[in-house]
């Protein structure tokens, strides 16, 4: 192990080669669930070097997890426990940032550390935007993380993120690396050439590729959501339409960079607030949209009253903090945080910090706006409706009559209030892990699922059996709804057995023609589909990289049979 250590620091620099417990412990644990001991973290700044690294760990006969931001759900680039082949390297590509503008805006290069809020920031002045805006984004995750994690999004037109252009490197099952180039930029043959020449952004126009014959992004989601009466999911992540190289891949490649389609920012959008308490009205207008306008809408963001008021109560502090700040400083905040809880320690930072940061939220001002709150007191459902200029007077005759009396009702947004409802909605995520934070005593844990129903259910809305039900305190109900993409908390009572009541969850979703998890990577929570489990076993031969994601075996060559619970 010396001699790895050895070739890793001789690579990256002795200070980029972490051993310490105290100095890997951020990127050892998840952002809410994973963790385990490592070798060592390594943190490469250039892609010659992530090559070296890559190539010298394969070599030493290591287990590799590639980590991005670390804003993962579900445990998919940490650690699980200690039992990793060889031991375990994580090698952190937060310092390789680097992105290219091309085809003057029309589409992007991004690096493996690229965060989305750092993409936003390079194509406004295109007047343009990325696959995802805002929601994690605000958080520091990695544009490359969100492709090989087919994350989704909140955007109904363009379904997951997907490329089919990347360059990577695989194991192969000699036990050696092989780059992949399919970016469709001419940058020579030799794997430290084509890398160097990357790094210093040694490529002009004439070397990318105009025929794209490759795809970017994925063509068909905006028809594919719209068959409303299909039994099948419309985004999920073991959707075999979007399994391909990097796309999907959940860590068992080495991604250097994506090419990626951007796309036109909508300017003079139209939104609307919608509010029901008969959730068969959200279902007809999500069923008459998708068939029979001429496109999608832009945005649906769907919440129930309960997670409305979670996140309205603890998450407060971070709605403003991106409120006054904006996403462009919040990355540098979370940082922060993650450097304090590793240097703190768990029990440090979740009864001090977050009590602190809780206790000080209750001295903010009202951060909702009236309609907003009257809105809540009167109905369960909200919808947070966003349509483009051209589809907004349609939308408009269509809610005056389905969406206008005591049953149902809506409000057509100033700005103001349109940017304060979308944001509600995406605190409402973090605004449960802090409502475990603040409740230790009372919460045994967080039982979280990202679920994708068929396109064709009528009855979306969940009613938990009586068992169920009395081990939960809460249960929090947001997601995207014309994609049929929810994402459901569970805080769950202090002695409940989380696991458990996981397990008979599934139960429940398999019943009915759910997919599960619907747009984040299976990490250590969930169970690989054999059609998942497959690609992971086509492209990662030897299980070196991320071995054990999705209950598999962590064993060389997929030897063992994993961990079916």
């Amino acid at each position: 192990m010396s001699a790895l250590l050895s070739t890793l620091r001789a690579a990256v620099g002795k200070r980029h080669v972490l051993t310490s417990a105290r100095a890997t412990a951020r990127y050892r644990k998840g952002y809410r669930t994973g963790e385990g001991p490592a070798l060592a973290v390594v943190r490469p700044g250039s892609l010659v070097e992530l090559w070296k690294v890559a190539s010298a760990c394969v070599a030493a006969d290591v287990s590799i997890i590639v980590q991005a931001s670390n804003t993962g759900l579900t445990g998919g680039s940490t650690p699980d426990g200690a039992d990793y082949p060889g031991g375990l390297v994580i090698i952190s590509t937060t310092r390789l940032a680097g992105l290219r503008v091309i085809r003057e805006g029309q589409q992007v290069l991004c690096m493996p550390g690229t965060t989305l809020n750092r993409l936003e920031q390079a194509l406004r002045p295109y007047g343009r935007e990325p696959h995802s805006v805002i929601g994690s984004s605000c958080l520091g995750a990695s544009v490359v993380g969100g492709v090989c994690n087919n994350s989704g999004g909140s955007l109904v037109r363009r379904g997951p993120a997907y490329t089919e252009m990347a360059l990577y490197a695989q194991v192969q099952p000699d036990g050696t690396l092989r780059l992949f180039n399919h970016l469709g930029i001419a940058l020579g043959d030799d794997p430290e050439a084509i890398l160097s020449r990357l790094d210093a952004g040694d490529f002009t126009d004439a070397d990318v590729d105009p025929a794209q014959e490759r795809r970017a992004h994925d063509h068909d989601y905006a028809a594919h959501v719209r068959d409303i009466d299909s039994p099948v999911p419309a985004r999920f992540n073991a959707d075999p339409r979007c399994l391909f190289e990097a796309a999907g891949s959940a860590g068992k490649l080495i991604v250097f960079a994506v090419r990626l389609d951007t796309f036109a920012r909508e300017e003079e959008a139209a939104t609307f607030y919608l509010g029901t308490s008969d959730s068969a009205r959200l279902t007809e207008l999500r069923r008459t949209m998708l068939r029979d306008l001429p496109a999608p809408p832009i945005a649906g963001e769907y919440m129930h009253a309960d997670a409305f008021d979670i996140a309205d109560r603890y998450g407060r502090d971070t709605f403003v903090a991106i409120e006054k700040l904006g996403t462009d400083r919040l990355p540098a905040l979370f940082a922060a945080k993650a450097r304090f809880d590793g240097v703190a320690g768990d029990g440090v930072s979740d009864r001090l910090m977050q009590r602190m940061m809780q206790a000080a939220a209750r001295f903010l001002p009202d951060h909702l706006p009236p309609r907003m709150r009257k809105w809540r007191t009167r109905f369960d459902h909200h919808l947070i409706l966003k349509v483009s200029r051209d589809q907004a007077d349609a939308v408009r005759a269509l809610l005056a009559g389905l969406f206008g009396d005591a049953v149902a009702d809506h409000f057509e947004c100033t700005a103001q209030e349109a940017a304060k409802a979308f944001l509600h909605r995406f605190v409402a995520a973090g605004a449960a892990v802090r409502y475990r934070a603040v409740h230790r005593s009372e919460v045994e844990d967080i039982v979280a699922l990202d679920v994708a129903l068929p396109r064709n259910t009528m009855e979306w809305q969940e009613h938990l059996p009586a068992d169920l039900a009395a081990q939960t305190i809460h249960t929090l109900y947001y997601g995207h709804f014309f994609c049929q993409v929810f994402h459901q908390d569970y805080i769950v009572r202090k002695g409940t057995d989380p696991l458990a009541f996981e397990h008979a969850l599934w139960k429940l979703l398999d019943e009915r023609g759910a997919q599960y998890p619907a747009e984040h990577n299976v990490g250590h929570l969930y169970i690989a589909r054999p059609q998942l489990a497959d690609f992971y076993r086509s492209i990662d031969p030897r299980n070196q990289l991320n071995p054990g994601i999705g209950h598999t075996p962590k064993a060389r060559g997929w030897s063992g049979t994993g961990d079916p619970a």
